[in-house]
């Protein structure tokens, strides 16, 4: 099966001031399987925005290949456009319109035979159907972007591009974000996401790619590139202020973070270093409960990275 973006040595420089210029993206290359959702991690400025732009011909790349379900991206740019859709960081959507007269619009735009049932189809698959006919401007933020993920469905594309698309959204209306991300995933499309929010590439993303100073830094599932972060982590929960205090004296020569009446101990991972701190704990007379915290997305982020980009 041809994969559903392959990209190749992908180059793109930019002119800085005084003639300068700044070498964005310096030879990225990943690939991405059909029906996968794909998320491309990275600080501000990493080129992220810039990657998604390329990919759906928005911008042209100084060099590398780019292929859109085999189609490629520079030389075949009417077949990519046909096959994709994407999603800016803020809702394109009129709001003086209502929910069902902007799917309708955008249907009408993509030339599809009955614009008023494939409102009607994705108004219910999106859970908007008791707003369809109230105007935007009476939305809630995360309405207004589920809207705007139905409006990138119609039309059937094979991959949907979205770019940051959770930025400004509330807890809440993250979920159900995250919830309509899996859905059009389930449906077979292809989904590549840009990020900044790790607990949403670990949440979603079959597999997830960091660009850092314009490179692929590391790529692969969430559980392998935690596999690149520090070992796990021993909490150890105290019912006094007491025992805390005694616990972090008698484990002074391991590196060890306080909060509340929680010491967490950064181990090296063995059983045996772990047997070993508890039977310390319970020589000294220490009560306490415990668990270990296995490494995150976001410390693998910084091992990777490192501090400074975070």
């Amino acid at each position: 099966m041809v994969p559903a973006i392959e990209v190749s040595e992908l180059r793109k420089r930019f002119k800085a001031a005084r003639g300068a210029s700044v070498e964005v993206l310096q030879g990225v290359s990943l690939t991405v399987e059909v029906g996968e959702i794909f998320a491309l991690l990275g600080s501000n400025g990493a080129g992220k925005t810039t990657m998604i732009r390329i990919l759906t011909t928005l911008l042209k790349a100084d060099a590398g290949t780019t292929r859109i379900c085999g189609f490629d991206v520079a030389g075949q740019g009417q077949q990519v456009r046909e096959s994709i859709s994407l999603t800016g960081q803020f809702a394109a959507v009129d709001d003086i319109l209502t929910g069902r007269e902007n799917l309708m619009l955008i249907a009408r735009l993509r030339h599809l035979a009955d614009p008023q049932a494939e409102a009607t189809r994705l108004l219910d698959q999106f859970g908007l159907t008791d707003a369809a006919d109230k105007p935007l401007a009476t939305y809630s933020g995360g309405m207004r972007r589920r809207l705007d993920l139905a409006m990138s469905m119609i039309g059937d594309p094979r991959v949907i591009f979205l770019d940051e698309p959770t930025t400004g959204l509330d807890p809440q209306a993250r979920l159900a974000v995250w919830n309509t991300v899996r859905q059009m995933s389930e449906s077979g499309v292809t989904v590549f996401l840009t990020t900044q929010y790790l607990e949403e590439a670990d949440g979603l993303a079959d597999r997830i790619a960091i660009l850092h100073h314009g490179v692929i830094a590391a790529q692969g599932t969430a559980a392998q590139l935690k596999r690149l972060a520090p070992p796990p982590k021993l909490a150890l929960t105290f019912a006094e202020q007491s025992d805390l205090a005694s616990a972090s004296a008698l484990f002074s020569a391991y590196p060890t973070t306080t909060e509340a009446l929680t010491l967490t101990i950064q181990t090296d991972g063995s059983v045996r270093q772990t047997t070993s701190i508890l039977q310390e704990l319970e020589a000294a007379g220490i009560a306490a409960t415990f668990a270990q915290q296995p490494p995150t997305l976001e410390e693998a982020y910084l091992t990777i990275v490192g501090e400074e980009a975070s």
